[in-house]
């Protein structure tokens, strides 16, 4: 059975994903392909993979933790699957981690590594979502309030900016924890509710059609987020929302942030066009057209420049893998 994870990221349409693959699971199952949700995974399967102190007083947590993924394994085996979707963008870590850090995913590398070793070597393929930065931490900051976290103050969006790493750092810790696993990569702009899309990409194959059009865990706009502070009477909040009630979106970066963050995003497109180093593929969505079951003209998603060639002779290289600004 080949196991295909679907890692996200936050705020990239996995809650949506995830939705569409709970009301397609009839269809999946009659194909034998099987299903992990967050419904599954955040019900105590991973368990004692991650370190927590709490767990310090039980006998080998992880190999605990590691037994019982496997167990579930060979069930999902024995009862026809020949290929299982794990979906639960918590693996790579979480937003609040990411806004403390003030980085993406710094630990990524390390947990990644324990469910590789959970899932004992049947993982084929990794399936990352990615999204501009600035549009990305907007959306996690907005989410984040609407959750009950406190707005960052105004040094928190200039060390936000001033993070080095970048999509391309994230790419390169997952592929040294998990080196001998295919990394796919799909951009937010180009997969924006198409769930059945993203599933096509994941599994090689016709996917079901998606008959609801949902958009869920959407980040709130300007005047929700005013609300909400006004509510909890964060006043300091209010401040740094600004007084601007016509825009939908809340964007937190002035325009020079905002180029900065989308030079940055630019920069990783480029590197994942260019063959990624041979660390990962970039999605097209043209290799996936003839797997679809619809028409996928669709309004609403990002423009983003057309992907060149996929094929730039580094895919099968053999290189020397590093974790991310440690060369």
């Amino acid at each position: 059975m080949d196991v295909i994870l679907h890692l996200g990221a936050h705020r990239t349409g996995s809650t949506t994903f995830q939705s569409y693959m709970r009301r397609s699971n009839t269809q999946l199952s009659e194909r034998g392909l099987g299903y992990w949700g967050p419904q599954r995974t955040r019900q105590g399967l991973f368990a004692g993979l991650m370190p927590a102190p709490h767990l310090n007083i039980c006998h080998k947590p992880p190999t605990r933790a590691e037994g019982r993924v496997q167990i579930q394994l060979t069930r999902a085996a024995r009862n026809g699957a020949r290929k299982l979707v794990v979906s639960d963008e918590n693996m790579i870590g979480s937003v609040r981690h990411n806004l403390r850090n003030r980085a993406l995913y710094p630990a990524i590398g390390e947990r990644m590594a324990r469910y590789a070793s959970a899932f004992d070597g049947q993982v084929c393929r990794i399936v990352l979502n990615i999204r501009a930065q600035d549009l990305y931490w907007s959306s996690a900051m907005a989410y984040g309030v609407a959750r009950g976290h406190r707005m960052l103050p105004v040094e928190g969006f200039e060390n936000l900016v001033a993070s080095r790493r970048t999509w391309r750092d994230v790419i390169t810790d997952l592929s040294c924890a998990l080196p001998n696993t295919e990394i796919c990569v799909l951009p937010f702009e180009r997969y924006q509710g198409r769930p059945e899309m993203m599933l096509a990409t994941c599994i090689d194959e016709r996917a079901p059609i998606n008959t609801d059009a949902e958009w869920l865990n959407r980040a709130p706009n300007v005047k929700a987020l005013r609300q909400i502070l006004a509510e909890r009477g964060e006043i300091s909040g209010l401040r740094v929302l600004g007084t601007d009630l016509g825009r939908s979106r809340w964007v937190p970066f002035n325009e020079e942030q905002c180029a900065s963050l989308r030079e940055a995003y630019a920069d990783d497109m480029h590197w994942l066009i260019s063959g990624a180093d041979g660390l990962a593929t970039l999605a097209q969505e043209t290799l996936t057209q003839d797997i679809m079951t619809e028409d996928w003209d669709q309004t609403g998603t990002g423009n983003i420049p057309p992907f060149g060639s996929l094929s730039k002779g580094q895919e099968h290289d053999k290189q020397e893998r590093y974790v991310a600004g440690h060369r």
